[in-house]
């Protein structure tokens, strides 16, 4: 059963897209009054970043920032934002490419999008290395901004930033290897997906928030702050798993076609726990997994063995206890009242969510 967005989570969106649009518009300008074409690619992240999302690490920076005491009109706050859209697009820029994805958000994929311009305009050289290299151009672009982004913030911010950054590139490479492999060992996916997704959705957004306005409190904070971040963020990527092999057609849901995840053979918890409980001819099944020319019928197929050997039923179940562990934490937490009702929400939101 999904659960509709929060409202108070659009006037955060809202605030944030209206900075980002402010931006990178002012860049775009900027760069086509030198050459019409360095408006591009400045307009492409515009384009990604207009493109919709939930807004999610924003919204978590924030009630951690207003749950300390912080003002949820600061200039440090919309900075470090903006600052984790752009990291967030940088990193789907570069992901699209890794997983060879062609739709994002409903849309062509932006390596697709150059790959198009340069066919149509009979351009010199391989149209797939174009687009591949521009996507990532812009996606270094999106990292560069966002560290811009971050440069009057304190010093405990800036560390908890880079180390974030990290993170997410060594959860990048653990889901590139893990892929390669066909890992499917659940400890290892778990790992993939904690350092790929759940710590910088949800911990270090939290962490951001709290060390904006008060890093004198960061030992005690962090502590709690981790109690609350860590378990939702397993759930959140949890979610995010089931929505990737069960997805609704195209879906309005993920942006994405259906199956996908299985296409690529992702080594997430939902396929280790079905490989793990599988019969000797549902293994023979899931073993078509990472096939990219998986049909419909096969999807359907592989669907069916996750469903019949419990495995989603085991990682709904693990899904429910995360979020009770990390509301108890939320519950237990020094936040203000506000921040503490909102988090709860979020958390309720992001894992009972179907886009």
């Amino acid at each position: 059963m999904s659960i509709s967005a929060p409202i108070w989570l659009k006037t955060i969106a809202d605030r944030v897209e209206a900075h980002l649009a402010a931006f990178l518009g002012d860049e775009q300008s900027r760069w086509s009054r030198l050459d019409s074409e360095l408006g591009e690619p400045i307009g492409e992240l515009l384009r990604l970043v207009s493109a919709g999302g939930k807004r999610l690490r924003p919204a978590f920076c924030e009630l951690a920032f207003v749950g300390v005491g912080g003002n949820e009109g600061s200039k440090s706050l919309l900075e470090a934002q903006t600052a984790l859209e752009l990291l967030h697009a940088s990193a789907l820029f570069h992901d699209d490419i890794i997983d060879g994805s062609t739709l994002r958000r409903g849309e062509p994929t932006s390596h697709l999008r150059f790959e198009d311009k340069h066919r149509d305009s009979s351009w010199a050289g391989e149209t797939r290395r174009f687009g591949e290299g521009a996507a990532i151009l812009v996606g270094d672009l999106a990292f560069v901004y966002a560290d811009q982004m971050m440069s009057n913030q304190n010093q405990l911010t800036k560390r908890i930033w880079d180390e974030m950054r990290v993170e997410v590139n060594i959860g990048q490479y653990l889901d590139l290897i893990g892929t390669a492999k066909r890992e499917r060992k659940l400890d290892k996916a778990e790992r993939v997906s904690r350092f790929k997704s759940g710590k910088y959705t949800v911990e270090r957004p939290l962490h951001l928030g709290a060390s904006i306005f008060a890093p004198e409190r960061a030992d005690e904070l962090f502590e709690q702050l981790s109690a609350i971040g860590l378990p939702l963020g397993d759930a959140f990527q949890m979610r995010d798993d089931i929505l990737g092999a069960f997805g609704d057609q195209l879906s309005s849901r993920t942006g994405k076609p259906i199956g996908d995840d299985l296409r690529e053979g992702k080594p997430t918890p939902l396929l280790a726990l079905a490989f793990e409980r599988a019969t000797s001819s549902q293994r023979d099944v899931l073993g078509r997994v990472g096939d990219p020319n998986l049909s419909s019928e096969n999807i359907l197929e592989i669907q069916q063995v996750i469903i019949e050997s419990g495995a989603l039923g085991v990682l709904e179940s693990r899904i429910g206890l995360l979020v009770d562990q990390s509301i108890a934490a939320i519950d237990a937490s020094s936040l203000s009242k506000t921040a503490t009702e909102r988090l709860i929400e979020l958390a309720e939101f992001v894992v009972a969510r179907n886009i």
